[in-house]
């Protein structure tokens, strides 16, 4: 989310757009799609932007049927212009030789500076290479941007790291194929980081390839593990200072699940606090919450600087013994930005500079 009176995002993107959809009374309802829009998939748009029609080696198992949260969706043949509503989608479909034609503008640029950050990351940026795809919704905004996506001629939308709803879902359909995010995902953005990377790569026909991908990760994850096996035994926390809060990521967000994949155990009060949300802000009689043996902090450097003058932060044992890892989140290195993304580009980069910023 963009604060006020800060030139960056944090790591709080999916706050605000849920938090929108609800103030609009848009329930999160999984319901019974359709395949309504699949004719579209058969190339009516009339030729695709340069740099971003796959070369043949991307191409896929087609036809290709997914199931989720909305239905089902059949793909009947290699998509040429993919939208992504998800805010990593686009990520996923990189790593599967594809280069979307609009996305999520997940992380907004500082004023007047291009390119947009979402496409330099350090593992994203040789991906895109030239191509500079349209933001069909920005984060906060609450929906996508249906006339932007319209005009983009997609042959395929995928909205898998989305809160869209099953009216948004409809809106989406009519324009061209799209998938949802996974069928067995409760809350949104709480399936596993391998079960979104999976969904989407059957949506592009490449389930095998996505299941090495994946595989990869998790040897990452079991060599880790192995070389590092104290990880076990400490219990360990992601947390970013919002609003004066502190406030700690659930297991079940990405970034709990990368450090329960390094071999930290988490912390399930905070999961039961959280009540089904991806944080919860602690109020300063909850701060022992966090007092664990390692503490990941996910912020930019003024959001550090005034969490390093919140007495009940710097009072806890692990910061007292130098136990903290201070990873920024769309600045500098941006391994923070990694983390909170966990897709199959970002997390080889964020599983290494996290056990790097461990020491």
């Amino acid at each position: 989310m963009h604060l006020p009176g800060t030139t960056r995002t944090k790591p709080w993107q999916r706050l605000a757009a849920t938090a929108s959809a609800a103030a609009l009374g848009i329930g999160l309802l999984a319901g019974c799609g359709s395949d309504k829009a699949d004719d579209k998939a058969d190339g009516k748009a009339d030729g695709a932007a340069a740099g971003n029609t796959p070369p043949p080696a991307a191409a896929g198992a087609f036809p290709t049927t997914v199931e989720h949260a909305f239905g089902s969706t059949t793909i009947r043949k290699a998509p040429q212009r993919i939208v992504t509503v998800g805010y990593t989608d686009d990520q996923a479909v990189l790593a599967l030789g594809y280069k979307p034609v609009g996305m999520v503008d997940q992380y907004p640029n500082p004023p007047g500076t291009t390119p947009d950050i979402n496409t330099q990351w350090p593992w994203t940026k040789d991906k895109w290479g030239g191509a500079r795809p349209e933001v069909v919704m920005k984060n906060g905004d609450s929906g996508p941007n249906y006339e932007k996506i319209a005009q983009l001629r997609p042959d395929l939308i995928i909205a898998v790291y989305s809160e869209i709803d099953q009216a948004a879902y409809d809106k989406l359909s009519k324009l061209a194929p799209t998938v949802g995010r996974t069928k067995g995902e409760k809350e949104p953005f709480s399936a596993p980081w391998q079960d979104n990377a999976l969904h989407i790569a059957k949506t592009l026909g490449k389930a095998d390839e996505g299941a090495r991908l994946v595989q990869d990760i998790r040897t990452k994850l079991d060599t880790l593990r192995t070389t590092r096996p104290e990880f076990t035994n400490q219990k360990a926390v992601a947390v970013s200072w919002y609003k004066d809060s502190l406030a700690p990521f659930t297991t079940t967000d990405v970034r709990g699940q990368l450090l329960t994949g390094m071999g930290f155990q988490g912390v399930p009060e905070i999961d039961r606090l959280a009540d089904g949300k991806f944080y919860v802000p602690l109020s300063p009689e909850r701060v022992d919450l966090i007092n664990v043996d390692r503490i990941f902090v996910i912020n930019d450097q003024a959001d550090i600087n005034a969490l390093k003058n919140y007495p009940l932060f710097t009072n806890l044992p692990a910061v007292k013994n130098g136990k903290v890892s201070y990873l920024l989140d769309s600045e500098g290195p941006a391994v923070g930005a990694a983390m909170s993304q966990a897709t199959l580009l970002s997390l080889p980069y964020a599983i290494d500079e996290t056990a790097k910023s461990i020491g």
